[in-house]
């Protein structure tokens, strides 16, 4: 049902000018994959400390506020690479299951940091409560979901 939008995605002049080209997808990736170390640091340093390890002299209200212009700019930096990426090769990713996990989870993991995490995070004083705990393993766990499942996309 989706095929035909996946088809005319990869026929866009950004699709076909990164496919065509020999370095545009290797930087866009290079890129792509500097901004997931971001978005992975600046998760890790926030939900490890929801989980009571790392960084444990900060109040963990005050490492989420510091971590999130980080987690932002690293979401900027992999949304605006991953779509020409997308775009060089959208009819591979239709027919990959390791894209759909992602894109199911991507959506997910988003609502979670920003709705619940981020809640959550503010809440917590020096020492995170069960909820605190539950909500950082939560969230580690749908954002290796989607970094694995993101990675697993170049492999499949």
């Amino acid at each position: 049902m989706l095929e035909p939008f996946f088809r005319w995605c990869e026929s866009t002049l950004i699709g076909r000018a990164v496919a065509e080209s020999v370095w545009a997808f290797p930087i866009l990736e290079a890129i792509h994959l500097l901004g997931l170390c971001m978005l992975g640091g600046a998760l890790l340093v926030v939900d490890l400390r929801l989980l009571g390890t790392g960084l444990t002299g900060q109040p963990i209200a005050q490492l989420a506020r510091n971590a999130r212009r980080w987690l932002i700019t690293a979401l900027a930096i992999m949304v605006a690479t991953g779509i020409p990426l997308f775009l060089s090769e959208a009819i591979k990713a239709y027919y990959n299951t390791s894209f759909w996990v992602k894109m199911i989870t991507l959506p997910i993991a988003l609502l979670f940091t920003f709705a619940v995490r981020e809640r959550v995070a503010r809440a917590e004083g020096l020492e995170p409560g069960v909820r605190g705990k539950v909500v950082g393993a939560v969230s580690l766990a749908l954002w290796f979901t989607v970094a694995a499942a993101g990675r697993w996309i170049g492999f499949s």
